[in-house]
């Protein structure tokens, strides 16, 4: 979710008054929410109808990220005389394997 909508969230309780968001602990921790890791990402939406703007599960089991071995070099030396230059590629993709191990929260219309 993004820094906005984290604000926004961060004022959530339980039925006991509890805050659902936990801070850190420790310097090298990160924030809760009902024991859940919580990370920040400013591309998510923000709040509004329709929208996605949590995305919550195991993105380790959801996501797969495609990693080609090796680089790619192609030699110019004909463009930018007497200088030969060099152009360098790197295939990498990837996508969602697993749906199950990942929702989005949508907002209702209101």
């Amino acid at each position: 979710m993004s820094d906005a909508v984290m604000a926004k969230v961060r004022k959530f309780k339980d039925p006991e008054g509890a805050f659902l968001w936990a801070p850190p602990t420790a310097a090298a921790e990160v924030a809760t929410i009902l024991g859940k890791p919580v990370y920040n990402d400013d591309n998510m939406p923000a709040i509004s109808a329709g929208a996605f703007p949590i995305a919550f599960g195991n993105f380790g089991r959801a996501y797969l990220i495609a990693d080609r071995i090796g680089v790619r070099v192609l030699r110019d030396p004909y463009s930018s005389k007497p200088n030969v230059l060099f152009y360098t590629t790197k295939r990498v993709g990837g996508g969602v394997v697993n749906f199950e191990a990942l929702k989005l929260l949508k907002i209702a219309a209101s």
